[in-house]
């Protein structure tokens, strides 16, 4: 059942069966303008759509224990999208569910009856607060130094959703499963460095329009020229305290995005 506007991303419905109240919530969603999935099969029949799903809807009944590989792959999903879940069922069969989807991934319980203004709203506020313009840009940071990795990382997370790859083949296998709006690429790393990864990103026609920043503890001119050609984004020094990268990141992102 699909209908709405993709450019939004796209509501994903799961149950073990279709029913009378799954069908209600899938056609209030649609009145919305929204783009529904109802699945309750195989798992190679979503990873067609994997990237546009923005919120899963989760129906627990009978049958939810013999979905214990699918609430894996969805867990896996939203970990790596950094999506969110909506849970309608039973204490008992919620329970069930925490045993593979961890807490933080939920968005709301509601138990039954379910109180279907109060799920609309919920899941209103949700897209509305994370998709479009409005949805967060993913950084991904690639660095060997996992303890500076870590440090940038708190210091962006709470403004962007952030990934973390120790090496260039971390990098790219992450690019390969997962979109990224920047990439802070350490300048010097073991096996292949910052412009060997950078030119990999380059060649490859899913990961060349990618903007690069580099991050290195060098200042000189020679290591900035020596990259020109690859076209980075930047290059900051790593001496940079978080207000400074926060300020760098969020006038790159203005204009990109045309603001100055």
């Amino acid at each position: 059942m699909n209908g709405g506007n993709d450019m939004q991303g796209k509501i994903l419905v799961v149950s073990p069966m279709e029913g009378f109240l799954e069908r209600s919530v899938i056609k209030k969603i649609e009145e919305q303008g929204f783009s529904v999935s109802m699945f309750h099969g195989a798992i190679n029949e979503l990873e067609k759509e994997r990237d546009q799903i923005e919120l899963v809807i989760l129906f627990m009944s009978e049958g939810i224990e013999d979905m214990t590989d699918r609430l894996v792959y969805l867990k896996d999903m939203m970990n790596d999208l950094d999506r969110r879940m909506i849970v309608i069922g039973e204490t008992s069969e919620y329970e069930h569910v925490l045993k593979t989807i961890p807490e933080m991934l939920i968005l709301r319980w509601f138990k039954r009856p379910l109180s279907m203004d109060d799920l609309m709203q919920c899941v209103l506020r949700y897209m509305e607060e994370n998709t479009g313009e409005k949805r967060k840009k993913t950084i991904l940071i690639v660095d060997d130094d996992i303890t500076y990795m870590r440090t940038v990382y708190e210091w962006l997370k709470d403004t962007y959703h952030v990934g973390m790859a120790g090496s260039g083949i971390q990098a790219i296998s992450y690019l390969a499963k997962n979109q990224a709006d920047l990439v802070l690429l350490d300048y010097e790393m073991p096996i292949a460095d910052g412009p060997q990864v950078l030119s990999m990103l380059k060649n490859d026609s899913e990961t060349d329009q990618i903007p690069v920043m580099f991050l290195t503890g060098h200042g000189d001119r020679e290591s900035v020229m020596s990259v020109v050609g690859l076209k980075p984004a930047d290059y900051l020094l790593k001496t940079i305290d978080k207000q400074g990268l926060l300020d760098k990141l969020e006038e790159f992102f203005k204009r990109r995005n045309g603001y100055i």
